[in-house]
């Protein structure tokens, strides 16, 4: 998020079949079949459309209350800078109205081509490098430009806000409310020091959800990246630690690994390893602001039957905890 607004409880309800494929027709200037293929997605809606032609596109439809316009051309703009530097991306196409970005019945969408691959296994050392030489080529493009209207993952910045809004809210049980905000108060506190004491570290355009799912195999085409809805600025570990299979000190071999690769394009900040723990406390409280925003969703009340529950609030703060004592406790050990 970038605002404080949360999502639409209705948001998509406008959106039938006719509504969606003659939107599409008249950006891409291409008829197309009655094909609407919906592709897994919770936040927005996403399908896949068959032109006359043959060609395939993918149609992303933005969550109304979600991002504002600035927002998601922070996206696009990123994305087609990574295209200008040979990165593999699906890129949105150019629409008849000139621009990355369409509207029907005040509902953002982009159109995508119809890319395919596996999903990235790290099977071998070469795998790691070689998802490491891609991020750092990512990286360095998200570097040599600004995403304003993006989320800027700093404990005064985004953590400050999703704090805020779940403590004005009406999700925590009123006899838990201090507890909670002592441990939500207690992660910001040291997620605070942590960034203090790398505050010259740089901050660039991020992926923002770098993890396995977003990296495809394409034979011999070699890597893809995907899906930047999340992408964000901030400290360029926030998407390598998302990678690794365990806690820093646990998966030396497999940093070291990413690290070769990465510094071929790019180099590393080895202090931010400090803040590894403090994002993923970030991340975990993020989570929480997201559930709050979408709560009225009649796909949210199925998938999250407990959310707002004492036992669900005690389950979270048991586990944001547990990441409390290892932000205060366990640094990274060694030479890297």
């Amino acid at each position: 998020m970038n605002d404080d607004t949360p999502y639409l409880e209705d948001g998509f309800s406008s959106l039938t079949p006719d509504v969606l494929l003659n939107a599409v027709e008249k950006e891409v200037g291409e008829r197309l079949t009655g094909l609407t293929s919906p592709l897994p997605s919770y936040i927005n809606r996403v399908y896949e459309l068959l032109a006359f032609s043959g060609k395939r596109y993918v149609v992303k439809f933005y969550r109304p209350g979600r991002w504002k316009k600035e927002a998601i051309e922070d996206e696009h703009r990123f994305m087609m800078d990574c295209v200008e530097n040979d990165i593999p991306v699906v890129p949105p196409l150019s629409l008849s109205n000139g621009h990355t970005l369409g509207n029907v019945g005040g509902i953002y969408f982009a159109v995508f081509e119809k890319r395919s691959g596996r999903e990235m296994e790290l099977n071998t050392d070469d795998d790691w490098k070689r998802v490491g030489t891609l991020l750092g080529r990512v990286h360095m493009t998200g570097s040599s430009g600004a995403s304003p209207h993006r989320v800027h993952l700093h404990p005064e910045k985004s953590l400050r806000t999703d704090i805020e809004w779940l403590l004005s809210g009406n999700d925590i049980p009123p006899h838990m409310v201090k507890d909670v905000k002592t441990v939500l108060e207690s992660v910001h506190s040291t997620a605070s020091q942590a960034f203090a004491a790398v505050a010259d570290a740089d901050i660039i355009r991020l992926h923002g959800d770098c993890h396995l799912k977003n990296f495809l195999s394409r034979d011999q085409e070699g890597l893809l990246i995907i899906d930047f809805d999340d992408m964000a600025t901030g400290p360029a570990v926030q998407d390598i630690w998302l990678l690794l299979p365990d806690r820093v000190d646990n998966c030396r071999k497999e940093f070291n690994l990413l690290l070769s690769g990465y510094e071929q394009f790019r180099d590393f900040d080895d202090r931010t390893l400090w803040l590894v723990e403090p994002l993923r406390a970030m991340r975990m409280i993020y989570f929480l602001a997201w559930c709050s925003r979408q709560k009225k969703d009649y796909r949210f009340k199925t998938l999250f039957p407990d959310w707002g529950s004492e036992n669900f609030w005690r389950s979270e703060m048991n586990d944001l905890t547990r990441q409390l004592n290892h932000m205060q406790t366990e640094k990274p050990k060694g030479n890297w």
